[in-house]
């Protein structure tokens, strides 16, 4: 076996804020394990790593882990601070090469899968839609950077930022901070996964009114199945607005990195259609379990 690894494909893939793919093949071209990573643009400091894939006849030699230690290796020595993915919760094996690679849980996403997704590593046919964990692996030290989390959910927050080696701090916000008065959001609808992320650039006074109109159009205009909600953790506005989105019915989902922000964001998630249950999640570690289980305490 080799590794198709050709640097300066991925220093231009990179550099044009792309792609970079890692390859684990037979000597003779047969595919056997493919991971990539993705940048929203050229510098990040934190990739997604996605779109990974081990052919069933490779199964079973650790490939995966193999194959994602390279690629880790290859962007902690670009200077990237660390690379986050989501893994199915459906079944907790692939949660646990993340783990075994030095990654940590930093939330859920409740209903994220559609019931179209087949997983048959699951094996227990269920229907209906599934959730993922989030998992960060940290690979340089990142910035320094106050964290404004809502007082409701400081310690959780607390937790991951020290958990995964994140270089925030919490912070409480100025006496004399004020709110602009409208918010400023952006909303991407994903047809294929029925739902849709809010970015909130600007948390403003309005923000429970401009979420609550916003998902009653995504959910009963648009039919969509779940809504999530990304508010920016490096303004003081967040942890003086955030808590009364609870009356929407919008719970934590974790602490989340965004390409439309510049730092960390509070996820927030509101479910429509799907209907999610603590058995219907798998963990890989205790700290997952510790998380899943404020994750779903917090559902209204």
């Amino acid at each position: 076996m080799r590794w198709v690894y050709d640097a300066e494909e991925v220093s231009r893939r990179v550099a044009a804020g792309t792609y970079v793919s890692c390859v684990a093949e037979t000597a003779t071209g047969e595919l056997l394990c493919h991971e990539g990573m993705s940048l929203a643009a050229a510098g990040d400091a934190v990739g997604h790593s996605g779109q990974a894939v081990t052919m069933p006849a490779a199964r079973g030699q650790h490939l995966f882990t193999r194959t994602k230690r390279f690629l880790m290796d290859w962007a902690a020595g670009q200077g990237m601070a660390g690379m986050y993915s989501e893994a199915t919760a459906a079944h907790p094996y692939s949660q646990r090469a993340n783990v075994e690679l030095g990654a940590h849980e930093t939330g859920f996403l409740l209903g994220w899968i559609p019931a179209s997704v087949s997983n048959d590593a699951a094996g227990d046919g269920r229907r209906g839609r599934q959730s993922a964990a989030l998992f960060y692996t940290k690979l340089n030290d990142g910035h320094e950077r106050p964290v404004y989390a809502p007082e409701r959910h400081l310690g959780i927050v607390g937790q991951t930022l020290e958990l995964c080696e994140l270089r925030g701090t919490l912070a409480v916000p100025p006496a004399d901070f004020a709110l602009a008065d409208r918010t400023e959001q952006h909303v991407a609808v994903d047809a294929d996964h029925n739902l849709a992320l809010i970015t909130v650039h600007v948390p403003g006074a309005d923000l429970e009114a401009a979420v609550a109109a916003e998902r009653h159009h995504l959910f009963h205009r648009l039919g969509l199945d779940a809504v999530y909600l990304d508010l920016p953790l490096d303004t003081p506005a967040t942890a003086l607005v955030a808590d009364h989105l609870e009356r929407l019915g919008v719970s934590y989902s974790g602490v989340f990195p965004n390409s439309r922000c510049d730092g960390d964001v509070l996820r927030m998630q509101s479910l429509h259609h799907a209907r999610i249950k603590a058995d219907d999640v798998s963990v890989a570690s205790e700290h997952g379990r510790e998380l899943l289980e404020y994750v779903l305490s917090d559902l209204p």
